[in-house]
């Protein structure tokens, strides 16, 4: 990867790390406020319930790209955590803080997946 590439990473990563830190300061979605009406009471659950979602997906990304910019300072960006090979350009360019070139990330998903299903499968043989 050349320098002007890394450079670019780098700077899209610290604009993303700004742009969700300040998005992450604002709350006001998932105050609590109480209506006289039952069915504005349930829009407003749903909608806080939308909001703490985000607000959580917001906060995981922030950490991962507090995370890839750490790599950066030590040495390891664009190095798969698994198998050690350089993760491509064009997958940096979508995710600038993934951890893994794009094998091994689809290998983890269907872990995840089959991980999920034995739990699902579990769950219902105890029911």
């Amino acid at each position: 990867m050349t320098q002007n590439e890394l450079n670019r990473f780098q700077a899209a990563l610290t604009a993303r790390v700004a742009e969700l830190e300040r998005v992450t300061r604002r709350r006001d979605d998932i105050t609590v406020e109480r209506n006289a009406d039952q069915l504005d009471e349930i829009q407003a659950a749903s909608q806080r319930t939308l909001a703490v979602y985000n607000l959580d997906r917001e906060f995981n990304q922030l950490r991962e790209a507090r995370a890839a910019i750490r790599r950066f300072q030590e040495g390891g960006f664009g190095i798969c955590q698994e198998c050690e090979d350089d993760i491509h350009p064009k997958r940096l360019a979508a995710a600038p803080w993934a951890l893994y070139c794009i094998r091994c990330q689809e290998a983890a998903d269907r872990n995840l997946g089959e991980h999920e299903a034995a739990s699902r499968d579990l769950l219902g043989r105890a029911a």
